[in-house]
């Protein structure tokens, strides 16, 4: 940290962070993006860097960023999104972490004594990595706002599977093809996980990255968002679903369960579990699909409204709360050393 700064965590001194993510073309990106700018909004110098998966190139921008460091100094903070880069904790005085339980690897763990701080996005990480004897502060988190209230609203579902493999896709196509008398689903996955065939006729299968404006429409016309994940680091495709007013059907456990509640959503009981990463990988069956469409599709007009308010209203606090957070809490770990 620059001398003379005052230790007054109040005073958000501005600071030089540099923050490390992996260049998946997915949701570490969109984190990526997201951290620098709350981040840079909040008057700090952010230093984004995204890592390919080839080694002798990550090492070859290391080495730069050690070359960096000894002409200027040291910046003040790393903050590295779900991967840790051993390489790069003595660039800076202070590394703090921001983790997906359900994708920390065995061989993080004896990382773990150079990470100062976990910043956790659900209380379902703080309950692990504080387990683990870890420094954890909870900070939340938040997803693009996609609402669009010029779209008109559909009584029809939407299943963002994307690249992901542990978003009950296949239990989601099974219970729509034992119901041809549902309204549509329109179902969104990346070419590499998709499995159109047996699609029901109700069943809009979308296969492949697609245009982000029709995206957006999709988001906003469907109702009702069905996403019954296995884990989640957060749930983008929930947190989003709740910034358009969406209802969602999801898996009744954490952290997917902390970010909806039945307020504003439905949950599905699992029913099986299993380990994956440091969190628990949740199953749920096609009955338990089959009663949460049920139970949404019986409600009246007016009940739904309310519930779609009810998730605009949860998105507008977890995103606020997050923006106001994350850098307060951010300066008080690099204050703390």
């Amino acid at each position: 940290m620059t001398a003379g700064r005052a230790h007054d965590p109040a005073a958000r001194p501005a600071l030089r962070t540099r923050i490390f993510s992996r260049a998946n073309g997915g949701g570490l990106m969109r984190d990526l993006r997201l951290v620098s700018g709350v981040l840079a909004g909040a008057g700090h110098a952010v230093e984004p860097v995204a890592f390919g998966k080839e080694k002798g190139l990550r090492n070859l921008r290391l080495g730069g960023m050690w070359l960096a460091g000894a002409w200027r100094g040291r910046v003040d903070v790393q903050i590295a999104l779900e991967h840790m880069y051993p390489r790069s904790f003595a660039l800076a005085p202070r590394n703090l972490l921001v983790p997906n339980p359900e994708w920390f690897r065995a061989d993080y763990h004896a990382s773990l004594r150079h990470i100062d701080v976990m910043l956790c996005k659900t209380p379902h990480a703080m309950r692990i990595f504080s387990g683990l004897g870890c420094e954890a502060r909870y900070v939340g988190f938040t997803s693009e706002d996609r609402r669009d209230p010029s779209v008109p609203r559909r009584r029809e579902f939407l299943h963002l599977a994307g690249r992901s493999p542990v978003k009950g896709t296949g239990v989601v196509l099974e219970a729509w093809r034992r119901h041809p008398e549902w309204p549509r689903l329109v179902v969104v996955q990346s070419a590499r996980n998709a499995r159109p065939g047996g699609a029901g006729a109700n069943v809009d299968y979308r296969v492949g990255r697609m245009d982000d404006a029709a995206l957006l429409e999709l988001q906003n016309a469907c109702l009702f968002h069905i996403c019954p994940s296995e884990a989640e680091g957060f749930g983008h495709c929930l947190v989003e679903g709740l910034s358009v007013g969406a209802i969602n059907l999801t898996t009744d456990g954490a952290p997917m369960n902390e970010v909806v509640g039945p307020e504003c959503g439905v949950l599905i009981p699992p029913v099986r579990t299993g380990p994956m990463g440091l969190a628990t990988r949740y199953g749920v069956d096609v009955r338990g699909v089959e009663d949460a469409v049920e139970q949404v599709l019986a409600m009246d007009a007016a009940a739904l409204a309310e519930m779609s308010r009810r998730a605009r209203a949860r998105f507008e606090s977890m995103d606020g709360g997050f923006r106001a957070r994350f850098p307060r809490i951010v300066a008080e770990a690099v204050l703390a050393s």
